[in-house]
């Protein structure tokens, strides 16, 4: 059964254009194809990554915060209760009037004092700033890096210049060794934050992160598996273009550089919508759509690759949308909070009735925040 299975997934109808077979995609002469082997490689490159992300995080990005003056805002600790933290732990963060009512003859509370203990409680988890900041000086350090290497492996091809050189003699494109390297990082990294994400900051936007990490897998893997090298060169190098910048802008304003941040997220706006808005479908994805076409009839990959694009696009959309209501707020001066995926899942920190009494907290830098909500 499981020869069955794997004999029509491998099925070269699937993957291949009409009379080509997978036969025609193997080593000679000097010339070198992607194979679905290789990839296997990445899965070991993921932990690996793992590892030396936490080295970075613990040996560079953490002295980095100290330099840039990264501070904690004092969070005000739930008292502890045992009837309230076992409802917390076991039923729900977030519990409805009627439970607020309950608990409260359960534990001897006022409802305003179940209110506040949950409030304080839900902060208690809450990612901390040196956290956030960390995560966010990895993702820069990668996306810069790679956003170079990947223009030194496709800025000297024909096919950066010329969308059409992209097919010329597809499938029969040898691969070159920075091909496969490009690759086979690009797809490691990935894999990584998918392992990685239940252990990240969770952030508003994080069911589209979980869909953007396995599409761009999928898109990645297909490609190599379909021999769509040139275009995923293309398309990995397009994506990280702007990723930097996101996440320069976040470390800018962990630290409370604000203008910095503002700067930096204006310009990366500008970047996010023309890669994404402009390039990406309207250069990119016209090339995988319609140049193929001229070439041999459409096939299963052709739909199933520019399905996956069509689901990328969506989120980039959806990204952009959020993106220039952001940028709308730094421009007039009205910055609350961050429109995009620094929003998190939990409950902001919040300084309650106390700081309404003793003032507002001061870590040396202005009490607004531009991820952080002043209310709950």
């Amino acid at each position: 059964m499981f020869q069955t299975l794997y004999s029509y997934f491998w099925w070269e109808r699937l993957w291949l254009p009409a009379n080509l077979t997978w036969a025609d995609l193997e080593d000679r002469d000097g010339r070198v194809y992607a194979k679905a082997s290789d990839l296997y490689i990445t899965l070991p490159l993921a932990f690996l990554f793992l590892v030396v992300r936490h080295l970075f995080e613990t040996y560079v990005a953490t002295p980095l915060a100290g330099l840039l003056n990264v501070k904690e805002k004092v969070r005000l600790k739930a008292t502890p209760n045992a009837v309230l933290e076992k409802f917390y732990a076991a039923t729900t963060k977030h519990p409805k009037q009627a439970d607020v009512e309950m608990l409260s003859k359960k534990s001897g509370c006022t409802v305003r004092q179940v209110e506040r203990w949950f409030r304080r409680r839900r902060n208690q988890d809450r990612p901390s700033l040196l956290k956030k900041f960390r995560e966010a000086s990895w993702r820069f350090t990668f996306y810069l890096i790679a956003f170079i290497a990947g223009m030194a492996v496709i800025v000297d091809k024909p096919w950066f210049y010329d969308l059409r050189e992209v097919w010329k003699g597809y499938p029969i494109q040898s691969m070159l060794p920075s091909q496969y390297w490009y690759y086979m990082i690009e797809l490691s990294f990935y894999w990584s934050l998918l392992f990685s994400i239940a252990s990240d900051v969770k952030r508003k936007d994080f069911k589209e992160q979980i869909i953007h990490h396995v599409a761009t897998i999928i898109l990645i893997s297909f490609s190599w598996f379909a021999n769509y090298i040139r275009a995923g060169t293309l398309i990995m190098a397009l994506h990280d273009s702007s990723d930097y910048l996101l996440e320069s802008a976040k470390m800018f304003n962990y630290a409370g550089w604000r203008n910095t941040c503002n700067n930096i997220f204006i310009v990366f706006a500008a970047v996010f919508i023309i890669t994404r808005l402009v390039i990406l479908p309207f250069w990119i994805m016209h090339c995988t759509v319609f140049y193929p076409l001229d070439l041999y009839p459409a096939f299963f990959g052709y739909y199933f690759f520019n399905f996956m694009m069509v689901v990328l696009q969506s989120l980039h959309i959806f990204w952009a949308y959020l993106i220039i209501r952001m940028a709308q707020k730094f421009i007039t001066g009205k910055v609350v909070e961050d429109e995009r995926s620094d929003r998190e899942e939990t409950d902001n920190s919040e300084e309650e009735e106390e700081l309404a009494k003793n003032g507002p907290l001061s870590n040396g830098h202005p009490v607004l925040n531009n991820n952080h909500r002043k209310t709950d």
